[in-house]
């Protein structure tokens, strides 16, 4: 179904080689049929203008910028083999699907076509007419002829009446329109990044009835949705280099948090010994819940370069670390401690209760590896659920849904660390 081009299988294969390699790195497998399909398309065809050997680099590319931000890609293949993986997953199969992508560009759509054969289809939508005539043009180059573009906002009904098996979003979303949900068969999957809790993750969801209810979960960075689905992540400067992520309507002053900064800091330490392949994306997601369940205001701390290279402050990711604010006292989870080849967990804090903050947020790690590392479950459910239909969890309001975090825990499970203590 598709035009190869002489020059690219070599670096096409190469590529999926790399992400092959980078899936069991993460104890992930990538499935077959998703991994034909990587070798059969050949993304120079979706990155006009761009040298072949950038083609087939595994980052995202082609970027739209409006000022410093992104506001359109072809994303990272990792990213797009985790995502159809998840979709794959999640349906058992995506042969004679019917699949919509929301967020085009054309070269995952055409993955899409691949995956979902003659009996299946693709309908491609974005928002903006720059990008829709991009991927028809790159689809058809590619000889996708079959792929329908869409030009509209997503956040409403793309082709009214009409019900997909399968849901794909390659924009970050802040909250689930009732659309999304309605536009896919009971049993169905929505695909999504979404940010919870100010961190963003790739959710594959089973429509259950009027609720979503997730099958697994990635880690991933997307470019916002625009349109009527639009909410803008705030950012507050509390140093030189260093912003609270606030996407939940947090108030916090930040000239109390600098101040905070720069007083002694406190430190605990779980007292483990980890190894290096440890999954530790779904710790994070674990101490959002707890720190809310304390009564704490839950915030999102990134940092620049300079600023983790300068001492100012030590994070475990500076791309967006969990953070708890409460009476005057800032804690955060640290960089990992190495000894040899295994590491520990640990939590920095400042302010006049820094050694309590700092030790609360480390026995909330320790809760989460006597649990045996419980994955989250996360249910959306319609903004108009009362409290009582709600399963339990950690609740998250949004404008037209009302989420629920869970973990699931196995009570036969032992921790999968070793004290140092």
């Amino acid at each position: 179904m598709s035009v190869g081009t002489r020059g690219s299988e070599g670096l096409r294969n190469a590529m999926v080689d790399r992400l092959a390699a980078d899936h069991a790195a993460k104890g992930l497998v990538l499935r077959p049929e998703v991994e034909a399909a990587m070798r059969a398309v050949p993304r120079e065809l979706f990155t006009p203008g761009l040298p072949l050997e950038q083609a087939y680099e595994n980052e995202a590319v082609l970027k739209k910028m409006r000022g410093e931000e992104a506001v359109s890609s072809v994303s990272a293949p990792f990213l797009i083999a985790e995502m159809l993986g998840q979709a794959a997953d999640a349906l058992d199969g995506l042969e004679g699907r019917h699949a919509l992508e929301i967020g085009s560009g054309g070269y995952n759509a055409s993955l899409l076509r691949e995956l979902v054969g003659s009996a299946g289809s693709v309908t491609s939508v974005d928002i903006d007419r720059e990008v829709t005539d991009r991927a028809v043009a790159c689809l058809a180059a590619a000889g996708y002829s079959d792929v329908t573009v869409v030009c509209a906002d997503a956040e409403h009904p793309v082709v009214p009446g009409r019900q997909f098996d399968l849901i794909i979003v390659t924009v970050g979303a802040w909250d689930i329109p009732p659309a999304w949900r309605d536009q896919l068969t009971d049993g169905g999957v929505l695909v999504v990044p979404l940010r919870t809790f100010g961190m963003t993750r790739s959710w594959a969801l089973h429509r259950r009835g009027d609720r979503l209810v997730s099958a697994s979960n990635r880690m991933c960075g997307f470019v916002s949705v625009q349109g009527d689905g639009a909410s803008e992540v705030r950012y507050v400067d509390i140093a030189d280099g260093v912003h609270l992520r606030l996407d939940e309507g947090q108030q916090v002053d930040p000239a109390l948090v600098a101040g905070l900064l720069v007083q002694p800091r406190e430190e605990a330490w779980a007292g483990v010994s980890l190894p290096p392949r440890s999954r530790l994306a779904n710790l994070d997601l674990w101490l959002a819940t707890r720190v809310l369940h304390d009564a704490e205001q839950f915030v999102v701390l990134t940092a620049q370069e300079t600023a983790v290279e300068s001492g100012v402050v030590a994070p475990s990711w500076r791309f967006g670390t969990p953070a708890a604010f409460r009476e005057g006292t800032f804690a955060y989870r640290s960089a990992l401690r190495w000894t040899d080849r295994l590491f520990d967990l640990g939590a920095y804090a400042h302010g006049p209760r820094a050694s309590a903050a700092a030790g609360r947020m480390v026995e909330h790690m320790r809760a989460w590896l006597d649990a045996g590392s419980p994955l989250p479950v996360l249910h959306i459910l319609p903004a108009h659920t009362p409290d009582g239909d709600l399963p339990d969890g950690a609740v998250l309001d949004k404008r037209h849904s009302r989420l629920v975090l869970a973990f699931t825990t196995d009570e036969k499970g032992a921790p999968s660390w070793t004290s140092t203590s």
